[in-house]
This record gives C-alpha cells, sequence and structure tokens, in this order.
C-alpha cells in the first residue's frame, strides 16, 4: 500500500515512484468528511503512469487528518502549538496521501481479521477492495477506482 504523492495540483502523470508499481496499492487521497462532494485532494498526485497504466487504484481521507505527532520536525510543530518540548504525546493534523494510505492498510487489516484465507494474497486482496469501491464521479486519472469501502468489500466475499 503506496501513496500516490502530493504533486497532483492539476497535472497528469504525477504519480510518484513507487506508487506507480504495477502490483500496489496507489492511494489517492480525498476529503476526510465530504468526499462525494469535495471529490480528490487538490494535491493527490494523478495518473495514468508514464506507460499508461490506470493509478492511483483507489482513493481514502487524506486531508486534516489527526494521528501521533512524531519525525524529525516534531519540537517545530509543538512550538507552534504553544507545547513545550519534551512534553509526551502529542497529535497533529496533517493532510496528504500519506495521511490517506494508512486507511487502505487498516481496511486490509480489517479485512484479513474476518477473512483470514486472504493471508498471503495480495492480488487478491487488491482486486477485491478495486472491485468494490464508492465511485465518487471523478476522473479515473485522479480518483482510481472510487474511494476504499471496507463493509462493501466484506460483503462482496
Amino acid at each position: 500500500v503506496i501513496a500516490a504523492g502530493n504533486t497532483g495540483r492539476g497535472f497528469a502523470l504525477t504519480i510518484n515512484d513507487p506508487g506507480n508499481a504495477e502490483e500496489a496499492i496507489t492511494v489517492g487521497a480525498t476529503h476526510r468528511d465530504m468526499p462525494h462532494t469535495y471529490g480528490v485532494s487538490y494535491f493527490s498526485s494523478k495518473g495514468p503512469t508514464g506507460d499508461g497504466r490506470r493509478k492511483p487504484d483507489l482513493l481514502a481521507p487524506g486531508e486534516r487528518i489527526v494521528s501521533c505527532g512524531a519525525g524529525p520536525d516534531l519540537d517545530t510543530y509543538k512550538t507552534k502549538a504553544g507545547i513545550a518540548a519534551g512534553c509526551g504525546a502529542y497529535y497533529i493534523e496533517r493532510s496528504g496521501t500519506s495521511q490517506a494510505t494508512p486507511h487502505v492498510s487498516g481496511v486490509i487489516a480489517g479485512l484479513l481479521s474476518v477473512r483470514g484465507e486472504f493471508v498471503g494474497q495480495p492480488l487478491a486482496i487488491k482486486k477485491l477492495l478495486m472491485e468494490n469501491t464508492i465511485d465518487l464521479g471523478r476522473d479515473s486519472a485522479a480518483q482510481g477506482r472510487g474511494l476504499v469501502d471496507m463493509l462493501r468489500t466484506i460483503q462482496a466475499i
């Protein structure tokens, strides 16, 4: 499960490596709360790949996602938020396809928890996910197959 990249901004052919790998599940971003209204995030990288394949494969929420703060710039964010360095746990709101990708990983974990026969079958999982998305009615070069849907995927098995 790989992030599509954040270089879309209206341009095609912007899927970043390794997101253009054929067997990868490449994830674009959509609005967190209203994907049907706002569709694909403006920054989400668009396809197709250089050799004409459809990417991204699907979408997941990637705007204004709240998660644990971490990484080399953590103290910078803490300072901006008025939090003293070294104060322990801390959450941050970020946007990007790297925020969307964990949603799909979580869907796969949930799928495997109820249907263990798919363990070790990544291409079968990719096929199931892509066949059971929600079409947001946007260009396939931007949305791939559509928004990931865990319940629809599990019900389809």
